[in-house]
């Protein structure tokens, strides 16, 4: 892909969100157990992120674990945990070294108190980073953030801290995402074409992207795919001019 002098690809999307869909499916047709899938899918979220700044994208939030997903069987949620605990204690250094930022979206309430410590320990980490941004939505809904982004402003009226009606800005700076870049495009992986309360409010004018590949076998040639589909589309955000080609052209 053709790049300018900073390095980026001219055209690219600087903020890549991703639903990482399949794993269970990947296991089930190798006869596996469902955790050997949300295992082997680590590994894949691994050579994503290593790949992603080869692209010129800035930011990448990922969905690690929804609102929804406690009603999953104890084992497998229990798994789950485990692998955070897992993914942090072996790639937190690496990730701080190479200049990753890492924060994580959602709800802390709920959490296992050693998972919340976890975080809470790998945001402070890696707060200094500024070369790439890692948002891991984890207890995370689209549909709770928005609620909980108007709780926080109802709070304030109520301290009298504020008299402000509630606006699309005042709403999306409480917004768990708020600071990353606006998300270019959300892709899910495994041939799935919908959304499942992720991103909800980001994904207004979010390119969407459904990839028929099972989560573990991601990499960087489908992220490549990601890229290429991107700066094919024709984005004008409500209007008539094409953003595409004032970026591009």
């Amino acid at each position: 892909m053709p790049r300018v002098a900073d390095g980026s690809i001219p055209g690219g999307p600087r903020h890549v969100a991703l639903i990482m869909d399949g794993n269970g499916r990947w296991a089930q047709q190798r006869g596996l157990p469902r955790t050997m899938g949300h295992r082997e899918g680590v590994r894949a979220l691994k050579r994503t992120i290593q790949a992603a700044p080869d692209f010129g994208i800035e930011c990448l939030t990922v969905f690690g674990f929804s609102t929804e997903n406690w009603s999953r069987p104890a084992e497998e949620v229990s798994d789950l945990m485990g692998l955070v605990r897992t993914y942090v204690a072996n790639d937190l250094k690496r990730l701080e070294r190479a200049g990753v930022r890492l924060r994580v979206l959602g709800r802390r309430t709920g959490l296992p108190d050693d998972i919340a410590a976890i975080v809470e320990r790998a945001e402070q980490t890696t707060a200094h980073n500024d070369r790439f941004l890692l948002q891991v939505a984890f207890n995370y809904g689209g549909r709770a953030d928005i609620v909980d982004a108007a709780r926080k402003h109802l709070d304030r009226v109520l301290a009298g801290e504020t008299g402000e009606a509630l606006t699309e800005d005042i709403l999306g700076a409480g917004l768990s995402t708020v600071g990353a870049p606006p998300v270019d495009v959300i892709v899910r992986t495994s041939g799935e074409q919908r959304l499942s309360n992720f991103l909800l409010w980001e994904a207004a004018y979010a390119e969407l992207i459904y990839q028929n590949v099972l989560w573990p076998d991601y990499g960087p040639e489908a992220l490549a795919d990601v890229v290429t589909q991107y700066r094919n589309r024709d984005r004008r955000f409500g209007g008539v001019e094409s953003a595409t080609a004032r970026v591009v052209g």
